[in-house]
């Protein structure tokens, strides 16, 4: 009797994608892709340079062992490890919020006032990035600022390991002071920051339950929830940092769909603000604020 033919390549591709789309995986092609690049050591380009290149057994039951955990729900980045952001591989795990798209407008955002802000003396290069969770946001703006030093700070110390370790990966560990706090804690008012950089939780407990499956039972809910109205976090941070930021300093917030009014309102009640301004991102959600502390807060 004839040995069964072995899988190649693309007929596996095809069969995971259609398996994904039938059991509502979201991104099926592109979960297919990612996984089975994975399971062979291989880009996703090198996946269709070699599309007619047959599996061996191991590599097979490799490939199923993934498809398997992609179909009870759990994010690709968790299950490879990794994620781009800023055309950077990031190492990710399930005590870091999986980096996305839209928070590259932060990175924007920040660099677009930095740029030019970076000719000041040494001493006002200095820059915070509060709740750094994987240190996406604070390495980006490392790698593109080679002459600014940042603080990162996160509450929990499981992601403060992550991005410590990615930092040592993109190679600005030296730019880049981690430490464990919740919010401001542990730094002295009036340290003279240029610019405050945040993705803090921004998502209402009343949206929790409505926010796909594989966020709510996989990804950290202390990394997304905000509270009643998603803003408790950014409330106390719009109150603080101006108490942190030295006159003409910076801060630039993500914020959730609809919320970016509320915060603009936030930042103008204390009077420590001006140039407030939204920014939207890729699909025309107003994604970042931003605004420059007053001469005398």
């Amino acid at each position: 009797m004839a040995a069964p033919k072995p899988w190649t390549i693309v007929e596996l591709l095809r069969w995971a994608a259609d398996y994904f789309r039938d059991k509502g995986v979201s991104e099926p092609r592109a979960s297919a892709e990612v996984l089975l690049a994975n399971a062979l050591g291989l880009s996703r380009l090198d996946l269709y340079l070699r599309h007619d290149q047959p599996l061996t057994p191991e590599e097979l039951a490799r490939f199923k062992t993934l498809v398997l955990r992609r179909r009870q729900g759990e994010p690709v980045a968790y299950i490879t490890g990794h994620r781009e952001f800023w055309s950077l591989d990031f190492l990710v795990s399930p005590a870091v919020l999986i980096p996305r798209p839209e928070t590259e407008i932060l990175v924007q955002a920040v660099l677009e006032v930095l740029k030019t802000e970076n000719r000041k003396p040494k001493t006002e290069n200095r820059g915070l990035d509060v709740g750094t969770g994987s240190g996406a946001v604070v390495i980006a703006l490392a790698r593109e600022l080679p002459g600014m030093q940042w603080v990162a700070v996160d509450v929990s110390r499981a992601a403060l390991d992550v991005a410590r370790e990615n930092a040592r990966r993109h190679r600005v560990a030296q730019q880049i002071h981690f430490f464990q706090a919740d919010l401001f804690a542990g730094l002295k008012p009036g340290f003279g920051f240029g610019a405050i950089v945040a993705n803090l939780p921004y998502v209402p407990r009343g949206e929790w339950e409505q926010l796909p499956r594989e966020i709510r039972s996989f990804e950290p809910p202390g990394a997304l929830l905000g509270g009643e109205d998603g803003l408790d976090f950014i409330r106390l941070l719009a109150r603080q940092a101006p108490h942190y930021l030295r006159p003409r300093g910076w801060v630039a917030l993500e914020v959730g769909a609809g919320q970016a009014p509320a915060v603009m309102e936030l930042l103008e009640e204390t009077g420590a603000w001006h140039c407030l301004e939204t920014i939207p991102d890729y699909q025309g959600i107003q994604r970042v604020v931003r605004a420059q502390r007053l001469d005398a807060p």
